[in-house]
């Protein structure tokens, strides 16, 4: 097996740091507001997405970094604004993942890849779309994120 070239290391770098993240995330939403749908499943898969990336690592010989982003991660005000930035995340991570695409030929890297770019836009996209849109007419749900990122105007 070739070595992977400094590109394709990166990839893996950027891939895993964003499903820790993410998988961080979710987990501070559920921390603080519960165990709500969502974020439940959705944190379940991020550890599944993780452990898919981490199988590469451990194919490849790399170290596996720590999850730096447990206690580190945007707090939200409300469940809708987590919902929110979790539509806007996960439409960013398809792009994320569009653009990591194209800098691996190796078949195993672009398979744990593309089914991770699936299973965020097929999956978590419009779980979370869903999330913002039922939240939106809740009246106890509604409040201003304390997140950086908001896409009403997505919904």
């Amino acid at each position: 097996m070739l070595p992977l070239t400094k590109a394709e290391i990166e990839v893996l770098h950027e891939a895993l740091e964003d499903e820790y993240l993410a998988w961080a995330t979710y987990d501070q939403v559920i921390e603080d507001f519960g165990e709500e749908r969502p974020f439940t499943n959705i944190r379940d898969a991020e550890a599944r997405h993780i452990g898919a990336l981490l199988a590469l690592f451990t194919r490849y010989q790399l170290t596996v970094p720590e999850n730096p982003w447990p206690g580190k991660v945007v707090r939200y005000d409300s469940l809708q604004a987590a919902c929110e930035a979790g539509f806007a995340a996960e439409f960013a991570n398809g792009e994320m993942y569009e653009r990591l695409l194209t800098l691996t030929g190796r078949e195993d890297i672009l398979t744990v890849l593309r089914n991770l770019q699936h299973a965020s836009q097929q999956r978590h996209l419009p779980a979370f779309q869903r999330c913002a849109q039922r939240m939106a007419g809740d009246d106890d749900a509604r409040g201003r994120g304390r997140g950086r990122v908001s896409c009403k105007d997505s919904l």
